[in-house]
């Protein structure tokens, strides 16, 4: 874990370097200037000898100077240090994030990733700057006003040393009872997150069901296991200042009753009895500060392991030593392919699936929720990898391809269409973002999507709400159909993706891509029968099996499944998994 985190750091090492350099010649003038008072007081003031006064005064002045700037110094340093780290941790969280399969993707949750990339982060720049600063200026501050009480007088010193010792086994057990709070309280953040998120997205299905209540009580449990968790936590830490004020002020009466009856035997000046009574105030500070940084590294030990948690994950999927950097075509073969999301389940999702596509030709796949329609096709481009057997594109093996070049000559059409937030160009260019205007709208037309474009007051101009949640269901489907035509692939992959249009509307879009990129292998995923039923062959898939896989025609005469679907969709008796043999 010290690794990962040692690696971020960067840049910035000579900033976390001078940190300390700074925050420890602080911590020397800070400790210079009791023991310059001490010398005024006794050989100055006690004398009446003005120019001693002025000398040392002098020379307090520039001690109390140097350290302010190497006060600022060291803040200046520290913050830079802090934030870098900070920076840094997010930017390597983020770019492999970037890098995960669909299989590592699962692993965590949309709201753990953003807790870690927000709190966590936050929590070890703050542990991060504690350590570089307090770290250094507390135990230096310690161990430099001890030797000057014990230069000054040995036997008052031994009171430092035992107010010590007790109170630091003190703030030990304090610190580590509160650490085991600490630990529950963070990965509870998910929850929290995923509440917000869950809400905020799905705003108009909570209003749509009157479930504002539902949700709140959702938030406030969430909320409030955080809460018990560090109100725990921090009634614990609460004993801190109760123990450090009476071992500030215990050592206070001790060198003040010990102290005067030394000054009377004149075994003691009151000078060296001030700055006594200073390092016993600058020692107790020390150690409270100590015990703020126990405190705030306990906080973020959860934090950073979560954190090295994403930066440490492996994507499952590699590209491979020499990949192949050419795509002869969008042929597509599966040689006795077996999956399974999990490697240890019983059952795989596909199970022996053996079949070939021809390079131009239009593929239908029906078949009921669950029979791993859109994991079969996820194995094309390597969203996910076969557990056995193997799948080829244009001939060749898909993981000897570079990922890239095999991602951008398959375009996925997915079930869950997302738009991101800006113009309709700004959109449709993430298919190709050198795409001129001419074929942006090229490629809307070929989705139907020019239609519903041109009616908006803007074009193409039209801001898009993130989420795409200023346009219709089907309107979404078709710019996101649109915007994988821009990729001008050898292989298409329609996901279910005109489940939203009209049947007239889906009738067109798929006349026009049958006229206008014949030499692109399609594969349409639907649950109406009308969507696949002129394809060149449609595929039957039930429970990961290939149950049947030929045209429209001799799917009716040899196979009981389409059948029965097809009938119970012309009788008008609703979608695919109403009524037919496989639901």
């Amino acid at each position: 874990m010290l690794k990962t985190l040692g690696a971020q750091i960067k840049e910035f090492k000579r900033d976390s370097l001078l940190t300390p350099v700074f925050m420890s010649l602080e911590v020397l003038m800070e400790t210079l200037i009791p023991y310059l008072m001490a010398s005024i007081i006794d050989d100055g003031v006690g004398t009446g000898n003005l120019h001693h006064i002025y000398k040392v005064g002098a020379f307090m002045t520039a001690a109390a100077c140097f350290s302010l700037f190497c006060g600022i110094m060291g803040a200046k340093f520290g913050a830079r240090a802090s934030t870098g780290f900070a920076r840094n941790l997010r930017k390597t969280m983020y770019q492999n994030i970037q890098t995960f399969s669909f299989s590592n993707i699962d692993k965590f949750s949309t709201a753990g990733l953003i807790t870690r990339l927000t709190t966590d982060v936050t929590n070890l720049q703050n542990a991060w700057q504690m350590i570089l600063r307090m770290c250094v200026r507390a135990p230096a501050t310690l161990i430099l006003a001890i030797c000057m009480a014990f230069l000054i007088n040995p036997r008052l010193a031994l009171i430092y040393l035992a107010a010590v010792l007790l109170l630091g086994a003190v703030l030990a057990v304090i610190t580590l009872r509160a650490h085991r709070y600490f630990m529950e309280a963070f990965p509870k953040y998910d929850a929290l997150n995923a509440s917000v998120q869950e809400n905020v997205s799905a705003i108009r299905v909570v209003k749509a069901y009157v479930r504002e209540d539902y949700e709140k009580k959702k938030f406030t449990a969430a909320s409030e296991n955080i809460y018990r968790m560090f109100l725990k936590a921090e009634s614990i830490l609460a004993w801190n200042n109760p123990a450090m004020q009476i071992a500030v002020y215990s050592c206070i009466l001790a060198l003040s009753w010990l102290g005067a009856k030394m000054i009377v035997q004149k075994t003691l000046t009151t000078g060296e009895l001030m700055s006594l009574l200073t390092y016993c105030m600058n020692i107790m500070m020390s150690l409270m500060m100590l015990s703020m940084v126990f405190v705030m590294i306990t906080m973020s030990i959860a934090s950073a392991r979560r954190i090295c948690e994403v930066i440490n994950e492996t994507t499952a999927i590699k590209n491979p030593a020499q990949p192949e950097q050419f795509i002869a075509d969008g042929s597509i073969r599966f040689d006795h392919v077996t999956f399974r999301y999990n490697n240890n389940a019983m059952t795989p999702v596909l199970d022996d699936i053996c079949l070939s596509v021809q390079s131009g030709e239009t593929v239908g796949i029906i078949g009921g929720t669950g029979s791993s329609k859109s994991s079969l096709v996820n194995l094309i481009c390597r969203l996910y990898d076969v557990c056995d057997g193997a799948v080829y594109v244009g001939n060749t093996d898909v993981r000897r391809f570079d990922l890239e070049l095999l991602r951008s000559e398959v375009a996925v059409v997915l079930q869950n269409n997302v738009l991101f937030s800006g113009t309709i160009y700004e959109n449709l260019r993430w298919g190709k973002s050198d795409a001129t205007e001419e074929e942006c709208r090229r490629a809307c037309r070929l989705a139907c999507a020019d239609e519903f474009i041109e009616r908006f007051p803007d074009g193409y101009n039209t801001y898009i709400e993130q989420g795409g949640t200023n346009v219709s269901g089907g309107q979404k489907q078709r710019l996101c159909i649109a915007r994988a035509l821009l990729k001008k692939p050898k292989i298409l992959i329609l996901d279910d993706s005109t489940s939203a249009v009209d049947t007239a509307t889906d009738a067109k879009i798929r006349r026009a891509l049958l006229e206008e990129i014949r030499d692109t292998t399609k594969i349409i995923i639907a649950q109406r029968i009308s969507s696949v039923q002129d394809a060149d062959r449609i595929l039957v898939l039930d429970n990961g099996k290939i149950d049947g896989f030929a045209c429209h025609d001799e799917l009716l005469k040899t196979n009981a499944i389409y059948r029965d679907v097809y009938e119970s969709q012309i009788r008008g008796s609703g979608d695919f998994d109403e009524g037919g043999a496989l639901s």
